[in-house]
């Protein structure tokens, strides 16, 4: 793309933003490269560093508006709500990601809608009650700063196109002064790689988005991660300026052979078992969200720990099977105990040995409570730019006139039911009934509403069953009188696709056998990587992977673990100060990583250590070769 000053018109605007050497630079971006750039800018125009974190909401609404967005005290309520003490630079993307700034067209077709007369012009006192009473309602205050514009008001009207014009240049204005000062300081243009924009390590640029990269910065110092350098080999290596490098080489088989380390005991048929089943959801912005558990052994025992993709298409009608690309997700199951306290977690071990598609740990473990933490490396559960060309259909009219479910949507109803039937069991109690509440709607139903729920569909012990869900979403159909909408919005939330696909979703489910005792799990949250699972996956590198120092001091250290399976790399930051690694995997073979790019960079905090990246073979039946250099940046 061109841009020079002759360039077509669409660049005019970003044109007035950098200078031409920049604009040349800035066309090479992909959009969401530009998107991440400009919350960079953003943030470091209010904050010294993206480690730092944002500690009020008068520190919210001023970066909200240093990336072009005018916020009113309801949107910023909305994020910082009374139990909220900081966010961090993700936190801050994710705001910016739902809270797309307003267009000019947009702002003139909403006053359009109020303007009666037609003449540009409307009243303050209307003002007052559009803004006031309707939507996201704004605070007298926030009114008053708009009618006391000068350049915009007289008369006691606001002369709305000069309004919009206004507000435009307003975001403009601090979009481009906070880009400018990205481009002029020196030290940040370096950690960007000679002003090649950094890739967010959470949200990737080719199809991938790093569902685990809260794995990264949920670390003990909360490093954020940095976005990644997206050059090709064809451009001047950042590692030509670097003070210090180390390669890390790993020539891995294939990784679809049985794993002979770990055999099931012969007798485990003959010990008590207890299961639970969960589910990995991908957020739109890349995170993933688990389900959480608890183990509680009432004595000593040695125990027999499994989890698996969990295989919901079992259907008789080969017709409305659907594919499970889900059961190619790799799993694994983080064993800590508790201590003292749930924030004192002590890493006990993890399913390292698999069979197939289960990983596996066998082992002694001591009476008490442990926690059970899912996780997944996001190599493969991940977001997937897929072209659907209609929607599948969810409800029909009989002959009689009356809604009814469609076969397709029925299956994928009943593979719901049997992931969000965390026991088993084949029914739902109002527990489980919860986390799938929690997870469509983000509220829970209370025993009030559960009687209700019981009096009007088919229980049996007191909890709802396969039958009883089914007219549940079918009473929800007839209530929007055949609307699809909202049953939309819960397949969408529990990872389906239009065509009723499970693609953003991956079902698992948790055996655990005991020899001396009767094992009970308990699932209790279903929430984002948590900074106790980060500290086990880090811990678990550093005691068994290889370790190499970056830098003559020995105080840079970059951990290398390697299963049959899986390569983690972990780097550790001993310095006082905070570090940035150029990390080069363009030597890599049938490699696929959790950052979804070959070269990128990552900011390590001072005194912490982080998860730089987990490898995975791209293809398991072909052999895959692990080449990686992590290079020091001055």
């Amino acid at each position: 793309m061109a841009s020079s000053p002759g360039s077509n018109a669409s660049l005019s605007c970003e044109k007035t933003i950098l200078s031409e050497n920049c604009q040349a630079k800035k066309s090479q971006y992909s959009e969401e490269e530009t998107f991440y750039m400009n919350c960079r800018a953003a943030y470091l125009a209010v904050f010294k560093s993206s480690l730092e974190n944002i500690k009020s909401k008068e520190q919210l609404c001023l970066v909200l508006q240093q990336a072009g967005r005018n916020p009113s005290q309801t949107t910023v309520n909305q994020y910082w709500t009374p139990q909220t003490t900081t966010l961090n630079f993700d936190d801050f993307c994710n705001i910016l990601k739902k809270e797309k700034p307003a267009t000019k067209t947009e702002l003139l077709k909403a006053f359009l809608k109020v303007d009666t007369n037609n003449d540009g012009y409307i009243l303050h006192t209307e003002l007052y009650k559009i803004l006031t009473m309707r939507g996201e309602k704004m605070t007298v205050e926030e009114v008053n700063a708009i009618t006391k514009l000068a350049d915009v008001n007289s008369n006691g009207k606001l002369d709305y196109n000069k309004f919009c014009k206004l507000y435009m240049t307003t975001n403009e204005q601090c979009r481009k002064t906070a880009l400018e000062k990205l481009e002029v300081d020196s030290r940040l243009r370096r950690q960007q790689f000679g002003s090649q924009v950094e890739t967010s390590s959470e949200r990737a640029t080719t199809p991938i988005s790093n569902p685990s990269s809260r794995t990264t910065r949920k670390t003990d110092h909360k490093p954020a991660p940095k976005r990644g350098d997206n050059r090709t080999s064809s451009r001047p290596s950042s590692a030509q300026s670097c003070k210090a490098s180390v390669s890390s080489t790993v020539s891995m088989g294939t990784s679809s052979n049985t794993n002979s380390e770990l055999i099931e005991p012969n007798t485990v048929k003959d010990w008590q078992c207890a299961q639970s089943k969960g589910c990995f959801f991908l957020e739109q912005d890349g995170e993933i969200i688990t389900h959480k558990y608890k183990l509680y052994l009432p004595q000593k025992s040695t125990v027999y720990i499994t989890i698996k993709p969990l295989n919901l298409s079992q259907l008789e009608d080969t017709k409305l099977r659907k594919t499970s690309p889900w059961l190619s997700v790799d799993t694994a199951l983080y064993v800590l105990k508790e201590n003292e306290s749930q924030e004192n977690l002590q890493l006990v071990s993890f399913t390292e040995a698999r069979n197939k598609e289960m990983f596996m740990w066998k082992g002694e473990l001591g009476p008490g409570i442990y926690w059970l933490i899912p996780f997944t490396t996001g190599c493969r559960l991940k977001k997937i730019k897929k072209q659907i060309t209609g929607e599948a259909k969810l409800v029909y009219r009989d002959e009689d006139g009356e809604l009814a479910l469609t076969k397709e949507f029925k299956a994928a109803l009943s593979d719901i039911f049997e992931m969000i039937d965390l026991d088993g069991n084949g029914l739902l109690s109002l527990e489980e009934y919860n986390f799938f509440e929690l997870r469509t709607s983000g509220e829970k139903c209370d025993e009030e509403a559960w009687t209700v729920c019981k009096e009007n569909f088919d229980t049996k012990k007191n909890e709802l069953t396969r039958q009883g869900f089914m007219d549940l979403n079918l009473m929800e159909a007839n209530d929007r009188e055949g609307d699809p909408s909202d049953l939309w919005v819960t397949l969408l939330s529990l990872g389906y696709n239009k065509a009723l696909e499970m693609t953003e979703a991956c079902p698992f489910v948790i055996d655990i056998y005991a020899e001396k005792c009767k094992p009970r799990i308990k699932a209790v949250y279903l929430e984002a990587g948590s900074r106790q699972l980060n500290r086990a996956i880090c811990k678990s590198v550093v005691n068994q992977g290889d370790a190499k120092v970056l830098d003559s001091g020995e105080s840079i250290i970059v951990y290398t673990y390697k299963s049959d399976t899986r390569i983690t790399s972990v780097i550790e930051n001993k310095s006082e100060n905070k570090v940035v690694i150029h990390v080069n995997n363009e030597q890599s073979k049938n490699c696929v990583n959790n950052r979804g790019l070959n070269i990128f960079a990552v900011e390590v905090a001072p005194k912490s250590m982080m998860v730089c990246q987990h490898v995975l073979p791209l293809k398991e039946q072909e052999e895959w070769i692990y080449n990686c250099v992590h290079s020091l940046v001055p």
